[in-house]
This record gives structure tokens, C-alpha cells and sequence, in this order.
């Protein structure tokens, strides 16, 4: 797997040589440390890595520092002969331009070899400023920052040097930087030290200023002038500040990170997780992220040499919410941009450019010609609650009903799932989420539905045993695509069974049980905290349809546009399944009906920070019009649209629409290519998803989009209870030989994987390979 691992070690005190511009001493500040180490730590070895060097190898840095200093290991990764920028230096020298994994990984190796040979210290020094751009054209800030290595800032000490050391600190904070020390030369004239000292004090980094090197002079003595100024410096009181504190943080990180799963045993209480099963040996410590990975601390190492922290798959995409890569630079800056610009701002009778672009941004990506209106929320349940508002008071206003009834009801899908929050909970069927909850009042019907899924090869639509007498044995496809070719499939049988259950259901719950239902709510698709089970979309197609042709059953209101909602007004919940999850923009698409709600989370800031939008028709909107106050949409929150998550989602939506425009996926889609059907793909390859059905132990597996889910046999009973995939899950957690391992989450007997939208194949590839090895290697 093609995945940088973070470089810490016990036993190596490892920091990274930032500079705030070019020509500011680094290299002399790097030297002046490793001298003075040599001296305080007699008995350690000293490293010195110049992973990029430009200009020509007699003035390389790495030279100047062994140099001057006895006993050191100075090494340089890649030299290139022009005194230029790296990435201009690569490109005109005659050797392979390295990747950025390349360099990381030679950058990762490297000091992995110092660490075995420990203990001691490690100093990494960078080229130019904070932003000079690495071989390949990435800049430095974001090229490094997998490594997270606690930074050095050599600060200007020149004229300008206080705003370019100021913001070179920012770069490197704003991207996840430790910048442990501000080391800078004094200079008496523009006297910079002393201001960033006190700036920084507030800031809690501490800034040192240190004597100027000896200007050159022509007469040959420039070697024992500067050997006299590093061993003078070494006896420095800011050198030893400097030693003191940089061991000290060092030591404290580790501790740190050593006792927080201790500390958060006692004091943290975790979302869905049984106490009882939790101990300081069964929870994750999480370093950083970056890319696909946590960056876990190692529990099992035994030796001060080994690596502290190793990369950890984020199978559940951080609860569905991550789809760009964690810490991408891009939502970062996005972010600090609109929290610099406005913190937050109310949003009741106000406006602002980001919920503005985003509102328009996020309806002419719908395409869906139903949907005008954006309401922002905090976040999916919140959302749904919202939704649910809208649609109950549509259904009210167009049936002249009393305002204050409490029987309206929802119809839904057994195993649906729409959020914690008490309204959402009650749009759910009773189940192990809400059945220990004293306010749940479940209002609703929820219907049964056949289900997708790839057993022993073979695509099946499989219909439960209570519907069989209905609805008949299922079918089989010859492809996944198939099933979703649903112009194709209406004139099946199966598709008049389905219309003739959904029309007897609903007649008899309006007209013989009398009950009142408000809206009809599905997750379209794909069900996720229900299982990862995917809904036979002509199943779901069928049931908007005979809903929205029901009008003389559910309705005694007028009429109104053409796009104006018939029956009852139809919401989906694309909380998880939205925004390219399964590979499309809107998993609407994929059965081919418009609702007239529309709610949307997780993936929308690239799990940065929480916002949902809830979209919706003119004709729901015009429900709430009223000379009375009380008949608005009394709802909302304090953080309602506010200005740092729309900036995130503007920035995430824009990333994502690139990448389909620039046909970042066409690899993954080519290998599901099929003339059966509409284009249906996954990142997971088809090979891998046909060996799993085949495997004795699995009932079922799906793949769409970023989503692999297998169902496990299970003979104790099925469902949420069931703990048969956790010793799946255990074998992923453990890393048998392999530098990573995989976290993961399970839905009773369903595990489930998710990638980015920004994985490689090569990694997906080597995540499929670690499943297929746990999973044969169950006792």
C-alpha cells in the first residue's frame, strides 16, 4: 500500500527545519543545533537529512553540516545540480523526477534506519521557504505535512521578516504543524526578535534569538571563524533553552499520547458503544489523519525503536464523512479563510455569499427540477426533522387539516434509519435504536422490500419470505447494472406484483385504518445504519410512483403546478448515500424519480465540520406563506448556514464536480463497464466483490460507489445484535506482518468498508487483498 506513516520513535527526537523565506540560515541554524546536541548528548548519534538540495554538490548543505560538525551522519536524499527552485532543478537534471510518495517514503525509510540505530536526534531541513515547491511542484507545507514532524521555524530576521515569519508559522498551523521553537539571528537594526517574541508569547511558542554568524572575509579563515562561532553558540544560553525545550516536547508528546486512552476510559462517554466492552486496551489512539489513514498509536510495540504511530485504514470514512482525504490542504484553507472572514454570522432575515453560492451550487447539481429551496441545518437528523416539518405541514395545508393534529404518520422501509434526534428517531420502525427510548412513538408504516445483492456470482433481487406469496421467488441478472436498467425492468412481472402490493398496502392503511400519513421518507438506494442493504431500486421507483398516483387516497386539496407534489409529498434522505458516495452527484439518479425533499450531510464539508442542507420544492415552500407568523417555519439553530461550513461545502462540491469532470474515476469505472445498463461502478474491483460472494461464510456482498458491504452468515440470527462480524473486524485491527492495518465499523452480521473519493487503485487494491486474508483466516 502506497500510504506514508507519521515518523515518530521514542527513542529518536525528530524535528523538521522550516524557514520562513529563502536565505534565512537554516542550514547554519541546523548546524548550530546538531553541534550543540553533539556536545549536550555525548553518548547519542546525530542525524542530519536534506531531502531536496539544488546547486552544486561542493556547496551542498549536508556538506556544510558534516562539515562542521564531527561525528555526524549528513545525508541528502536528491541533489540537483541547478542553483534554482527544486521543481525547475528536477525537471532540467537527467534523472527521474521523484513522486511525492517517493520522497516521503525515502524520507520515511531513512529515518526509520536512525531510529533502529538510537538513541538520538534527527533534524530534517527543508529548501527555501515554507511554500518553495518540491520536486514534483507540490509545495513544501503541504508535500511534508504526512510525516508530521514537530517544526523548527527559522524565522527572517531581515527587513520584511517579521510578516513572512509570521506567516510562514501560519501555513504550517493552519495545515496541522507542531512548531515547537522560532529560532531567529539577531539584528540589532530592524530588531525583529523582539516583536515576534512578544507575539508569539500569546501564542504560546517560544521565539529565540541567537548572535548573527561571522560575515565572510577574504582572507582564507572563514572555516575556523565559523567553527568558533558553532562551538561558542553550543555554550549559548539560547541554544540550551532551545535543547531544554525541544526535549521536553518531545517526551511530553509521547506521554501524552501513552496515557490518553487510560485518561478517556474515565471521562469520555462514546457514541453507540456498550461501556462494558470498553477498556484502555480496546480504544484507538488517533495521532493525526491524513489521506485515507488515521495515524494510530502502535499498543503492541515492545522496543523504543519501533514506530510509535502506524497508519490505520479509516474503513468508515469517519462515520461517512469523509470523501476528499483527511487534512486536505484545500477544505483546510477554506475554512480559516471564512472563520478569518466572518466567525460566525446569524442567518435569520440575513445573507451571506458563501450559503448563497452554496444554496445555487447545490440546486443546479441536483438536476432535479422539482427542488428551489435550500434550508440549512447542523446535521442529518436535524436535517430530517426539518424535512419532516416541511412535509407534514404541505400534507396539512393541502388537505385543510386541523394545524394542531398529532396523528400524521410516515410511510417508509423497514430498516430505515433517518437520525438520533426524537423526530427522526420516530420516522424509524422500532428497532435496537429506539426501543429503550422513552419518548420514541414510532409513527409510521414501514414496508418490506426486496433487496439487491451478489451471491455466488450471481446478482439477485431477493424477496422476503413474507412477500414470496405476492411478490414471487425474486429474480437473477447477469449484471448489477441490469437491475438498475430500470426502463427495462417495468415491463417485468415483477414490476406490476410491486405495484399491485404498494397500491393494496396503502388503500388499506388510508381507507380501511383510517390513518393519516404526511409524507413518504426513503433512503434511496442504500439503507446504511440499517445494514448497508440495498433496496431493489424498482421496488423504490414503484413505490413513489403509486404514492404519487394516489392522490384520491391520501389527498382532498387542490392541485397546483406541474411540479407540485401529488399523493404526499416524497422525501429523501441522501444523508449518506448522496454527493458521489455511490458514484453520481444524487443517489436520486439512480432510480429515476424527482422528491420533493431533500436532505444532505456527511460528505457536503468533506467531514471538516458539520452542516446539512435540506432542499425543497416551491410548492413546500409556499406552505409555510401565511399573514400569521405561527404558520412560518419556526425552526433553526444558532450555527443555522454558518459561513466556515458553507465555505468547506463550496469547496468540497467544487473538488468533487472536478474530479467527474476530469475523469478521475474512468479507472475504477472501466473495470464495471456494461451494456445491460445504466453506468454503475465501484472503486471495489469486480473481481474481488465475485471471490467474496463465493466465500462460505458470506450471505451476501454489494459494491457501489466508495461502499463495499458483506453480509456474514450468521446461525444465531441476523440484525444489529449479531456479533458475528467482529472477529472479522478484530483480524483487520490486526496488522500480521503489514505496516497498516484497518478500522472498521459493523452493522450486526454487515461489515462494511468505505474509501475516499481520492483513493488510489493501488491501495484499494491492497485493502481488498488484507479483507480476503482476514477473512480466510477465520477459525
Amino acid at each position: 500500500m502506497d500510504v506514508i506513516r507519521s515518523a515518530l520513535w521514542k527513542s529518536l527526537h525528530s524535528y523538521q527545519v522550516y524557514g520562513a523565506n529563502t536565505n534565512v540560515g537554516k542550514t547554519i541554524i541546523s548546524t548550530a543545533i546538531c553541534n550543540s546536541l553533539r556536545r549536550k548528548f555525548p553518548d547519542q548519534k546525530i542525524w542530519y537529512l536534506k531531502p531536496v538540495s539544488t546547486g552544486p554538490l561542493a556547496e551542498a548543505d549536508d556538506r556544510h553540516v558534516g562539515k562542521f560538525v564531527s561525528g555526524i551522519d549528513a545525508d541528502c536524499l536528491f541533489q540537483f545540480d541547478e542553483p534554482v527552485s527544486p521543481h525547475i532543478a528536477a525537471q532540467q537534471s537527467s534523472g527521474k523526477v521523484p513522486s511525492d510518495s517517493e520522497l516521503l517514503q525515502s524520507i520515511y525509510s531513512k529515518m526509520s534506519q536512525y531510529a533502529d540505530r538510537a538513541p538520538g536526534w534527527a533534524l530534517v531541513e527543508t529548501a527555501g521557504g515554507v511554500h518553495s515547491p518540491g520536486p514534483s511542484g507540490t509545495s513544501q507545507v503541504d508535500l511534508y505535512r504526512p510525516l508530521r514532524l514537530p517544526t523548527i521555524l527559522v524565522g527572517d530576521p531581515n527587513l520584511g521578516g517579521i510578516s513572512s515569519s509570521i506567516s510562514a508559522f501560519e501555513s504550517l498551523h493552519i495545515r496541522g504543524y507542531d512548531t515547537s521553537l522560532i529560532l531567529l539571528f539577531s539584528n540589532h537594526k530592524y530588531k525583529n526578535h523582539e516583536y515576534l517574541v512578544d507575539y508569539f508569547s500569546k501564542r504560546d511558542v517560544t521565539v529565540l534569538s541567537i548572535p548573527s554568524p561571522p560575515e565572510w572575509q577574504p582572507d582564507g579563515g572563514d572555516f575556523q571563524r565559523m567553527s568558533e562561532y558553532y562551538d561558542i553558540l553550543s555554550e549559548s544560553d539560547p541554544m540550551e533553552h532551545a535543547l531544554t525545550l525541544l526535549k521536553a516536547n518531545h517526551e511530553s508528546r509521547i506521554e501524552n499520547l501513552e496515557s490518553m486512552a487510560s485518561r478517556a476510559s474515565s471521562v469520555i462517554w462514546y457514541p453507540f458503544s456498550q461501556h462494558r466492552s470498553i477498556s484502555t486496551a480496546t480504544i484507538t489512539t488517533i495521532d493525526s489523519a491524513y489521506g485515507d489513514h488515521f495515524q494510530t498509536l502502535n499498543t503492541s510495540r515492545q522496543d523504543t525503536r519501533k514506530p510509535l504511530l502506524n497508519p490505520t485504514f479509516d474503513g468508515s470514512a469517519s462515520w461517512w464523512t469523509q470523501g476528499l482525504g483527511h487534512g486536505n490542504p484545500a477544505l483546510s484553507l477554506a475554512a480559516a479563510y471564512a472563520a478569518g472572514r466572518y466567525g460566525h454570522v446569524m442567518f435569520a432575515g440575513t445573507v451571506h455569499e458563501q450559503a448563497l453560492t452554496l444554496a445555487e451550487t447545490l440546486l443546479a447539481n441536483m438536476r432535479n427540477s422539482r427542488l428551489s429551496r435550500v434550508f440549512y441545518s447542523d446535521n442529518g437528523s436535524t436535517g430530517i426533522e426539518v424535512a419532516v416539518k416541511m412535509a407534514f405541514r404541505a400534507s396539512v395545508v393541502r388537505n385543510r387539516w386541523d394545524a394542531s393534529i398529532k396523528d400524521l404518520e410516515v410511510i417508509g422501509l423497514k430498516g430505515s434509519y433517518h437520525g438520533d434526534t426524537i423526530g427522526a428517531m420516530d420516522c424509524s420502525e422500532p428497532s435496537v435504536y429506539n426501543e429503550k427510548v422513552g419518548w420514541y412513538t414510532g409513527r409510521g408504516y414501514w414496508f418490506e422490500y426486496p433487496t439487491v445483492k451478489l451471491v455466488n456470482s450471481n446478482w439477485i433481487v431477493e424477496v422476503p419470505e413474507a412477500l414470496k406469496p405476492e411478490l414471487g421467488s425474486g429474480s437473477q441478472y447477469q449484471s448489477v447494472s441490469e437491475i438498475f436498467n430500470l426502463s427495462g425492468r417495468q415491463s417485468e412481472p415483477l414490476a406490476n406484483r410491486y405495484r399491485t402490493y404498494i397500491q393494496k398496502i396503502i388503500k388499506k392503511l388510508v381507507q380501511e385504518d383510517k390513518r393519516r400519513f404526511g409524507a413518504l421518507i426513503l433512503e434511496p438506494v442504500v439503507l446504511g445504519a440499517g445494514g448497508m442493504i440495498v433496496v431493489d431500486p424498482l421496488f423504490q421507483k414503484l413505490l413513489v410512483e403509486v404514492v404519487r398516483e394516489s392522490r384520491d387516497v391520501f389527498e382532498s386539496g387542490r392541485l397546483g403546478t406541474h411540479a407540485d407534489w401529488t399523493g404526499l409529498p416524497v422525501i429523501f434522505d441522501e444523508v449518506f448515500t448522496g454527493l458521489y458516495r455511490l458514484g453520481r452527484f444524487s443517489s436520486a439518479s439512480f432510480i429515476g424519480v424527482e422528491p420533493d425533499i431533500s436532505v444532505h450531510a456527511k460528505l457536503l464539508t468533506g467531514g471538516v465540520v458539520p452542516l446539512c442542507a435540506t432542499l425543497a420544492s416551491e410548492s413546500i415552500f409556499e406552505s409555510f406563506i401565511s399573514p400569521d407568523k405561527s404558520d412560518a417555519l419556526l425552526h433553526g439553530h444558532s450555527y443555522t448556514a454558518h459561513a466556515i461550513g458553507c465555505t468547506v461545502a463550496r469547496a468540497s462540491i467544487t473538488s468533487m464536480l472536478a474530479m467527474e469532470r476530469d475523469h478521475s474515476w474512468d479507472d475504477f469505472k472501466a473495470q464495471w463497464q456494461d451494456s445491460r445498463g445504466p453506468e454503475i461502478w465501484s472503486v471495489w474491483s469486480r473481481e474481488f466483490i465475485e471471490k467474496l460472494s463465493n466465500d462460505p461464510a458470506v450471505a451476501g456482498v454489494i459494491g457501489l460507489g466508495s461502499v463495499l458491504a458483506i453480509t456474514l452468515k450468521d446461525s444465531d440470527g441476523t440484525g444489529y445484535t449479531s456479533t458475528i462480524s467482529q472477529d472479522l473486524q478484530s483480524r483487520l485491527a490486526q496488522r500480521n506482518g503489514r505496516d497498516w492495518n484497518i478500522h472498521s465499523r459493523v452493522l450486526g452480521n454487515v461489515i462494511y468498508l468505505m474509501s475516499s473519493l481520492t483513493s488510489t487503485s493501488q491501495n484499494i487494491r491492497a485493502i481488498e487483498e488484507f479483507v480476503d486474508t482476514a477473512l480466510h483466516s477465520r477459525v
